[in-house]
């Protein structure tokens, strides 16, 4: 794994505990918003994984599309509330008129943010040991698999 790809990897990971973190002292909307980026900096790992600059981008939807171009299987991530995720990772930050984002979030939104962020930072973990595994084995063998080959 490369220095870059881990550090977008442990940032993931660092987001995803200040998020449980956050969440078990009651502040909702700071844990969502660190689940949104939880989830977009591990999405961004799989990206440099797969030899692809990511997208300067906050959006979940357009990385996933991304893992999809390049031949990832995505369906897990799909069955996922990811759009919900997507939503917090504004509003969890700013006002919108005279409401604060601690008015709009609770321990629900917080435990569902929870949950796809670390389902999201999971899948991204077991991705990318197999990714590891299947570049160990191409430079035994002495050949490259595609990024067709299996995953």
């Amino acid at each position: 794994m490369t220095g870059r790809l881990h550090a977008w990897l442990r940032q993931a990971h660092s987001d995803l505990a200040m998020a449980a973190y956050a969440s078990q002292g009651g502040f909702h909307a700071q844990a969502c918003y660190h689940c949104s980026q939880a989830a977009e900096k591990a999405l961004k790992a799989m990206l440099l994984a797969l030899d692809q600059e990511p997208e300067r981008t906050h959006s979940i939807e357009r990385l996933l599309s991304a893992l999809e171009v390049l031949g990832l299987e995505t369906v897990p991530l799909r069955q996922l509330p990811l759009k919900a995720l997507q939503r917090m990772t504004t509003a969890s930050r700013y006002p919108d008129g005279d409401e604060a984002p601690v008015d709009l979030f609770d321990a629900r939104d917080g435990a569902l943010a929870l949950e796809v962020a670390r389902a999201v930072v999971d899948f991204a973990d077991r991705q990318l040991q197999v990714e590891t595994l299947n570049r160990a084995a191409d430079l035994e063998g002495g050949g490259e698999r595609g990024r067709g080959g299996e995953r």
